[in-house]
């Protein structure tokens, strides 16, 4: 009996065991499953993994591995034939990356870079009805530096949400600020909130030295990491809607009785947003001497979701829109796969 008893107890201890196994297992399953947040893998031998993977969206799995832009069998556009020095082209559902080119190598992001400014203040306003007041130390340097603003004056008292349409849609400078300084009481500040969470994201070759893009030989990052970010942002619905907004009016403010109407730069230059299969759905636009023309863009093409960064473009406002025909010659060449 007492050899009966020890082998039942032991059979119940070894269930016990299993079952504890599998609860935990199921728990890290459901926990990891919540977040959706890039990260670079590191390899011993080789140093950083340039293959992306998503922590923990996908529970672990790379990003598929994809030939360079030349070879990619699927039919896509060669790199001899895109204007931009720099690509990145990733379906959004799964984050592959279908296309790259010179993916890694360090850009400057321009106005690329108010796409961290605006998820940054988004996650950090309690209240996006807030009203905000721009003060005269938040439009310094900016004229001087040509810095493209969207419209707003000293003294005025804004909205949150409204100071970041006009960051997304006409690219306003001042916004930039303004929301910094309310936020982190200093651009400067606020700056460091940004590279912190590029390091949260995996954007280990970006640093950030302004809200604006403005040129700095140190404020810096690449389409990969830019890819990153747009993958993380286009989660939150304020970001994606602030993305692919074509136009935004104001409420009234203490300067402008009628408030202000901004029209997004990327639809500004795009006279058709159809593509074939599909349509473009939102993008950001940037541009310095030195960076070149820049685009972020997000794209619906049969029923799939993709998203296009390309940097160093050459030309200028004033020249042909590089940018914007190569997004239109590599989502055309989506309907190909």
């Amino acid at each position: 009996m007492n050899r009966k008893a020890n082998n039942r107890n032991l059979r119940k201890s070894r269930f016990k065991v299993v079952l504890f196994t599998f609860a935990i297992a199921a728990l890290v399953y459901i926990t990891l499953g919540n977040h959706h947040i890039f990260q670079w893998e590191y390899n011993d031998k080789n140093g950083f993994d340039p293959s992306l993977k998503i922590i923990p969206g996908s529970y672990g799995e790379r990003i598929k591995p994809v030939p360079s832009i030349e070879t990619d069998p699927s039919g896509l556009i060669s790199s001899n034939r895109l204007y931009s020095s720099n690509a990145i082209l990733i379906r959004l559902k799964d984050h592959t990356i279908l296309m790259q080119k010179n993916s890694e190598e360090k850009i400057y992001p321009a106005s690329l870079t108010k796409m961290m400014t605006a998820i940054v203040a988004i996650e950090n306003l309690p209240d996006l009805q807030e009203q905000i007041k721009l003060t005269r130390s938040a439009f310094q340097g900016l004229y001087e530096a040509d810095a493209s603003m969207a419209g707003f004056l000293p003294g005025e008292q804004v909205r949150a949400i409204d100071l970041l349409y006009g960051v997304m849609l006409p690219s306003g400078a001042e916004s930039c600020v303004a929301l910094a300084d309310h936020i982190a009481g200093s651009e400067q500040n606020f700056t460091g909130i940004m590279n912190q969470k590029a390091a949260d994201l995996g954007m280990v070759n970006t640093h950030f030295e302004n809200a604006t893009g403005l040129h700095n030989e140190d404020h810096y990052t690449t389409v990969k990491d830019l890819a990153i970010l747009l993958s993380y942002a286009l989660q939150n619905d304020t970001f994606r809607e602030l993305f692919t907004s074509l136009r935004h009016s104001t409420q009234p403010t203490n300067m402008h009785p009628d408030g202000i109407t901004f029209y997004s730069t990327i639809f500004e230059e795009l006279s058709n947003q159809n593509i074939t299969g599909g349509e473009i759905l939102g993008g950001k636009t940037g541009y310095t001497n030195e960076a070149g023309l820049c685009l972020a863009s997000l794209a619906e093409v049969g029923r799939q979701e993709y998203i296009l960064v390309t940097a160093g473009a050459k030309g200028d406002h004033e020249s042909q829109q590089y940018n914007f025909i190569d997004a239109l010659t590599v989502y055309n060449s989506l309907s190909k796969e």
